[in-house]
């Protein structure tokens, strides 16, 4: 087996082989001013001739060493006060978590490394090391002070831990998990690889910086500045990756003498906690956020979704009984407001949020979740599809073959609503006898009557135009069920839609001046990282429109068997939004909403809503 030192030294050779690099690249500056200075000195004393050739040498070399030793400067400048990127956390301060800081001290005293500067939190399943001495990251200068009075004392890196695992591990397994992690500070704190680190920072940092370039004439030092970066990252991009991996090597080989054992459990842990992590942010935080609300305790949601998925899965059986022991989340004396912290800064990565609370962006409780956000979501989806329903042309969809003779120029989005509400049996010979004349323009009447016999034969004097038909589920159904094909132009239609309000919502975070604010915050996202890129994790690809338009059906069919069955809003901790029928999750929706907008196929849907007591011909209320 190695020992600790001997990857140390592998990783201390690689760091020389990246710091050859940025000498030769320095060498190669200096060159043409290091031929001028001899030329000048031949000159000088007389070594050299003073012919008109000798003196023409002279002008070239000299001007390329000025050209050189400026390029030189500005490549050095630009590397040197780029901003490296730093991963978006939460800085935990030893006040606040006193015992999680004495708990790093005594594993980095058992594991003899330096321990971490400071302690911080990212919303996500993994922990590491980060270097945080570039001068940018650090405390401002006291005013008044020399600038060069004070020098820069060394620190060690800060440690990050993915908040999921304080809140689902337990004090022992945090521990075990992180020893590798803590090792690490003492190949880090070697002279030759912390500057390979920071020089390869500052290369990444500069890349950054001329990406942003944008301009062609004013920017072209920087694309410059850009080129030499990236090639120099090239050069030496193999020595980086395997001085990076012989300084996990050794920080793994060092961590072996402590919790052993307990870190393979807590490395299974780490797995199921990444399941739960990533169910949780897909399925219950990202409708809450499309919504302008954000889960102000995702973290403590990790527990429930995780306990749910203990229960469900046999591969997960018994992970539900640490629960008894003393979680990580206790090392904290605040956990809600830390908790609280980390949930805003996930939906500001991975869906591009505001930077603090406001009117349109505001915390929610999983207690209000079902009302405030599953049930105004649903409500939210059946309005937009019912608006995308009045705004579509009346030869949108062709009419139901008919059964007495009926005009063909009749608009077809009036039967809809008259023809579904008198299929009790579903008998097509029925309905035809309690219509009205097809040439009433009652035909359009609202779906919310409460009659559609009597009320429709008094109007058919009024001159005023045929309003639209109400929202009820009994519309949707009946224009999907016109054929495989009777979807296709509500489905880009309500694509189209969703765009447009995306749109107009990145538009409106962005007047907000987001990057102000994270600067008045103190976050340090690093040069050209948060600036029009938010959100830098995307949770999930953009849906189709077929996709859009199952959403909304479910939403519609869940509005009506709220309002007219006596149905209720649900959170479900793995799958998001649920349908609750007496209490009981219903979880057969998909397949018949499937098949109707798929296939054009209502029979499944109208079955299902006939087995739960739903009246589609019922209005539901929208927002």
């Amino acid at each position: 087996m190695a020992s600790p030192e001997t990857g140390v030294l592998a990783a201390r050779a690689r760091a020389l082989a990246v710091l050859r690099i940025r000498s030769t690249a320095l060498a190669v500056a200096l060159l043409p001013a290091a031929v001028a200075v001899v030329l000048l000195a031949g000159r000088a004393t007389g070594h050299l001739g003073a012919g008109t050739g000798w003196d023409l040498a002279r002008w070239i070399t000299g001007g390329l060493a000025v050209v050189s030793l400026l390029l030189a400067a500005l490549v050095a400048v630009v590397v040197a006060r780029a901003r490296p990127a730093l991963s978006p956390s939460v800085p935990i301060s030893e006040k606040s978590a006193p015992d999680l800081y004495r708990l790093v001290r005594d594993l980095a005293d058992r594991l003899e490394v330096p321990a971490p500067s400071a302690i911080a939190l990212t919303p996500d399943c993994d922990s590491w090391l980060e270097d945080r001495t570039h001068r940018a990251h650090g405390p401002p200068r006291r005013s008044g002070a020399p600038a060069g009075g004070e020098r820069r004392v060394p620190e060690a890196p800060v440690l990050v831990i993915g908040s999921p695992f304080l809140w689902w591990m337990r004090v022992a397994e945090l521990r075990a998990l992180l020893a590798p992690v803590v090792a690490g500070t003492g190949p880090s704190s070697h002279p030759d690889i912390a500057a390979a680190r920071r020089f390869i920072r500052g290369l990444d940092a500069a890349v950054a910086v001329a990406a942003r370039a944008r301009r062609p004439v004013r920017d072209l030092p920087l694309r410059f500045v850009g080129r030499v970066a990236r090639l120099l990252l090239r050069a030496g991009r193999e020595h980086a990756t395997i001085m990076e991996r012989a300084v996990a090597t050794a920080a793994s080989e060092r961590a072996q003498t402590v919790d052993y054992g307990l870190r393979i459990v807590a490395q299974e842990q780490v797995g199921l906690a990444y399941a739960g992590w990533d169910r949780l942010l897909t399925r219950v935080a990202l409708p809450a956020w499309r919504m302008g609300r954000w889960p102000s305790r995702l973290d403590a949601g990790v527990v429930s979704a995780l306990t749910e998925l203990s229960r469900r899965d046999r591969l997960a059986d018994g992970f539900a009984s640490r629960l008894g022991e003393r979680p990580a989340c206790d090392l904290l004396e605040e956990p809600g407001a830390i908790d609280r912290a980390a949930s805003l800064l996930a939906a500001r990565l991975f869906h591009g949020g505001p930077a603090e609370p406001g009117p349109d962006w505001s915390p929610v409780g999983w207690n209000q979740y079902p009302e405030e956000v599953v049930d105004r979501k649903w409500r939210l989806e059946a309005a937009r599809l019912h608006r995308v329903l009045d705004n579509l042309p009346a030869t949108a969809l062709p009419a139901p073959p008919p059964a007495s003779a009926a005009p063909a120029q009749e608009p077809a989005s009036a039967a809809p609503p008259l023809s579904y509400a008198r299929t009790a049996a579903r008998t097509p010979g029925d309905r035809p006898a309690e219509r009205p004349p097809a040439d009433e323009p009652s035909l359009s009447l609202p779906a919310d009557e409460p009659s559609l016999g009597p009320p429709a034969a008094d109007r058919r004097d009024e001159p005023q135009p045929a309003p639209a038909p109400g929202p009820t589920l009994a519309r949707v159904i009946d224009r999907l069920a016109q054929g495989e094909s009777a979807g296709d132009l509500v489905a880009a239609r309500l694509g189209a839609e969703v765009e447009r309000e995306e749109r107009e919502e990145a538009a409106r975070q962005a007047a907000h001046g987001t990057s102000q604010q994270d600067a008045a915050l103190g976050v340090a996202w690093g040069d050209g990282m948060a600036e029009g890129g938010l959100p830098l994790f995307p949770l999930q690809p953009p849906r189709t429109g077929r996709e859009l338009l199952a959403d909304h059906v479910t939403a519609m069919v869940c509005c009506a068997a709220v309002d007219t069955a006596g149905a209720a809003p649900g959170l479900d901790w793995l799958d998001g939004p649920a349908l609750l029928v007496d209490g009981a999750r219903r979880a057969d929706l998909g397949r018949p909403v499937l098949s109707l907008v798929d296939d054009g196929d209502a029979e499944p849907l109208r079955g299902w809503l006939t087995t739960i007591g739903v009246r589609p011909e019922k209005p539901v209320r929208l927002v």
